[in-house]
């Protein structure tokens, strides 16, 4: 009897064990929910386009989100912890999406107190600030040890996507009904977060029970980083079935604020995203407004084109994954690029507007080499230290030692837009040498790692692969 072999992606499908797809699964849930966080977060930056004699105002009404996203963040890694992270996750996207949403229908409840404004605003920061610990330790959970910056830096892309879409949507309400800019990004977040209660497993433990059995093979060393290469052909979706085996048992207590803070880099690392996320989120903020201003293109038109930084930010944050990854090298890719950004915040201030492929070209690199060290130390870096040897296999440590580095970052994202908003009126090019000297600073904090990009460059010279402690 003839055979009849399968259809070729089936075969495909039925390559992969369950493990591999409920990973997969997993990274696609867990991208989609952190897109939603930078969508809800995009509108306001389209919305004072329009409303151009307002600058300090929305200066004032982005710091209420900033200053209160900073301050929540550096407990929002400690309660990431020590909550589930499927309730912890879904209700913060839920009340996001509350809050964005009463934003939007103070324009027809024609509310015009800045008070109000500023109150949700404040409140929206403080429960946003449970999207990133909770994504990064749930990813954490699922992916143990020799996984590639290569596949994190596409993951960490839904930053970059998530303000695109959120400068997509509010740019179709933006000329007629600015309310809308905000109630359609809210909806979408809190839909994301009744899906999130529903379909989120935060762990491999988490489907033992189901199962009956374990199915996953336990990480044996799983002090190693989430991103350390591995010399291995291991991949992050094995095709072969795993072998069940007794889980280990794991550290069950959580690390202090002060015991993350000591774990070495942490410090010097969250200085140097504090200067980094100052540049990124002045741009996410106020380019809209730049290019209305200086190219003189319509509310609509200057937020699609803003988007062409977050398009060159997903590429300068795959790219950095990349080259750390075949480098070895963390701090030296993120000091090469921020060396790299500085003359070209330059050029794109003096040359960025001489005609559409020059503006769309300066973008796109503006926009890959900013966000590039943002994206590798927000990922990369963060699980490289979460997961440092001085832990001793605590896996625990990694949302609050996320949280410290990214809420130092916010501190950043606070005061940048807060600058701009008071520097604007003097003058564009004042804004411009403001977010150079910030970038130099970036590179000068990472520095204090010198003696780090120092051993990685000896390796290299030596052609030797080091391990990153």
């Amino acid at each position: 009897v003839k055979m009849r072999s399968l259809a070729p992606g089936i075969k495909l499908i039925t390559s992969f064990s369950r493990d591999s797809w409920y990973r997969f699964f997993i990274l696609i849930l867990t991208f989609v929910f952190y897109t939603t966080y930078h969508l809800s977060r995009k509108p306001i930056s389209i919305v004072k386009v329009i409303k151009n004699n307002y600058q300090n105002l929305f200066g004032v009404l982005d710091n209420c989100f900033l200053v209160a996203y900073a301050i929540g963040m550096f407990f929002s890694g400690m309660f990431g912890e020590r909550l589930p992270l499927r309730y912890y996750l879904s209700s913060g996207m839920i009340l996001s999406g509350l809050f964005t949403v009463l934003f939007g229908l103070g324009f027809y409840w024609q509310i015009h107190s800045l008070w109000y404004y500023c109150l949700v605003q404040a409140l929206n920061g403080l429960v946003q600030t449970t999207g990133w610990p909770a994504v990064v330790a749930c990813v954490g959970n699922w992916f143990g040890k020799g996984k590639r910056g290569f596949i994190m830096g596409i993951w960490n892309s839904h930053t970059s996507v998530g303000n695109i879409l959120g400068s997509l949507i509010a740019g179709v309400y933006v000329s007629s009904s600015w309310g809308l800019s905000f109630i359609v990004p809210g909806i979408i977040i809190a839909s994301a977060g009744v899906i999130c209660f529903l379909f989120l497993v935060e762990s491999k433990s988490h489907m033992l029970d189901i199962w009956g059995i374990c199915l996953f093979v336990h990480e044996s060393v799983e002090q190693e980083p989430l991103l350390r290469n591995s010399s291995s052909n291991e991949e992050i979706f094995s095709t072969n079935t795993s072998t069940a085996v007794e889980p280990e048992e794991d550290h069950t207590e959580a690390i202090s604020f002060c015991g993350a803070l000591r774990i070495p880099g942490v410090v010097e690392f969250s200085l140097c995203l504090l200067f980094a996320k100052l540049v990124s989120y002045t741009f996410l903020y106020w380019l809209p407004l730049y290019i209305a201003n200086v190219a003189h293109f319509d509310p609509k038109e200057a937020g699609d084109l803003s988007t062409l930084f977050d398009v060159g930010g997903i590429v300068g944050g795959i790219l950095a994954g990349l080259i750390s990854d075949y480098s070895g090298g963390r701090a030296t890719t993120c000091c090469a690029m921020l060396i790299i950004a500085a003359p070209m915040l330059f050029l794109y201030n003096k040359i960025g507007q001489n005609g559409l492929p020059t503006t769309i070209g300066m973008l796109l690199w503006c926009g890959a080499l900013v966000n590039g060290p943002y994206a590798l130390i927000t990922t990369a870096v963060s699980a490289d230290l979460g997961t440092h040897e001085c832990l001793r296999g605590n896996s625990r440590a990694l949302s609050t030692v996320t949280a410290i580095i990214d809420g130092t970052g916010s501190i950043g994202a606070a005061i940048g837009p807060l600058l701009a908003g008071l520097i604007s009126p003097t003058g564009w090019n004042n804004v411009f040498y403001m977010l150079i000297a910030a970038d130099v600073l970036a590179f000068e904090s990472i520095m204090l790692l010198s003696r780090l990009v120092y051993k990685e460059v000896r390796g290299w010279c030596g052609y030797t692969t080091r391990q990153r402690g």
